[in-house]
C-alpha cells in the first residue's frame, strides 16, 4: 500500500486528521535542515520538503525568505534526494512530499527525477506551478516509479475544472485555503470552511487544507468543517528563520500543539 494512502487510513482508524508540516530544504544549511526535519517528525504525521527555486511565484514572504536562504548555502536537486536518503537510512518512516516548481523538475529530468524519488524514498510529488492541462508526461513518470502526485485546488476551482483532476490525483488533494500566497494569518475565512465542505462533497481522495494555517484553533475549525488533513508550513518556516538550528525546541511545542488540534475528541472528521 502507498505510504500516504496508509498514513490516512491509520489516522481515520484513530480518529484523528493528518498534521502536514513543511520545511525549505537546506534552510539554513544543509546539516541543520536535515536535522529540523527529523525533529519535525516527531509530531508530524507527514512531511513536505521544499526543493528551492529561484521563482518561487506560489510563496509569501516567510518561504521566500527560507529559500533564498536555502539556495545561498548551496543546496542543489541531488542535494535534497541525498537528504532524504539520509533520514531514510537513519529510520525515518515518515511519509515525504516533495514540494518545488516544474523548472526544477524539467532541468534534472522528469522520468529521472521520480526515479530518484523512488529510490530514496520520496512518496508524493506536489508542483505548485503546473496546472493540469500540461502535467501528462510527469503524471506518466509518477505512476511509473509509484509516487503520489498532489494536486492543489483552490477557492475559484470550479466543478468542471475538479472532474479533470480528480482521476489523475493520488494520495491527497491540497486545498489552497485563500487566494494569494503562502504565510500565516491570524484568522481562518469562512470562505475556507464553506470551500472545504463544497469539495468533500465531490472528491473521495482525503482532502487536506493549507495556507494561513497556523494556529490550534485554524486546525481544529477546518477538522470540524470534515477535512482530512492540515498543512502547516509559514508557521514553522518563521521560527527557523529567527532561530536557525536553536528552533528545534519551538518546532516540537508548536508541531504538538497543533497535532492536538486534529485528534480532539470533539472534533467530527469526514469518511
Amino acid at each position: 500500500m502507498p505510504r500516504l494512502r496508509e498514513k490516512f487510513e491509520e489516522l481515520r482508524g484513530k480518529g484523528e486528521g493528518a498534521l502536514i508540516g513543511y520545511l525549505t530544504l537546506g534552510d539554513p544549511d544543509i546539516g541543520t535542515s536535515e536535522d529540523l526535519v527529523r525533529c519535525l517528525t516527531e509530531n508530524v504525521d507527514i512531511m513536505e520538503l521544499g526543493i528551492p527555486f529561484s521563482d518561487p511565484i506560489a510563496d509569501g514572504p516567510t518561504i521566500q525568505a527560507a529559500i533564498d536562504r536555502a539556495l545561498r548555502s548551496g543546496i542543489n536537486t541531488d542535494d535534497a534526494f541525498a537528504l532524504v536518503e539520509r533520514l531514510r537510512a537513519s529510520g525515518v518512516k515518515t511519509p515525504f512530499i516533495f514540494m518545488t516548481y516544474y523548472n526544477i523538475v524539467l532541468q534534472y529530468g522528469e522520468e529521472r527525477f521520480t526515479t530518484r524519488c523512488r529510490e530514496v524514498g520520496v512518496d508524493g510529488l506536489l508542483i505548485s506551478d503546473m496546472p493540469v492541462e500540461e502535467a501528462s508526461r510527469v503524471l506518466e513518470c509518477c505512476e511509473r516509479d509509484g509516487i503520489d502526485y498532489i494536486f492543489l485546488i483552490a477557492p475559484p476551482t470550479t466543478e468542471e475544472r475538479l472532474g479533470k483532476i480528480l482521476p489523475r490525483a493520488r494520495g491527497f488533494l491540497y486545498l489552497v485555503s485563500l487566494l494569494g500566497v503562502t504565510g500565516a494569518r491570524e484568522k481562518l475565512q469562512e470562505a475556507t470552511i464553506a470551500k472545504t465542505r463544497w469539495a468533500l462533497e465531490r472528491v473521495d481522495l482525503p482532502l487536506a487544507v493549507g495556507f494561513g494555517i497556523s494556529k490550534r484553533e485554524h486546525v481544529e475549525a477546518i477538522m470540524r468543517a470534515g477535512a482530512h488533513g492540515v498543512v502547516v508550513g509559514s508557521a514553522f518556516v518563521g521560527l527557523v528563520g529567527e532561530l536557525k538550528g536553536a528552533a528545534k525546541g519551538d518546532l516540537l511545542k508548536l508541531s504538538k500543539e497543533l497535532k492536538e488540534g486534529t485528534r480532539a475528541e470533539r472534533l467530527v472528521l469526514a469518511k
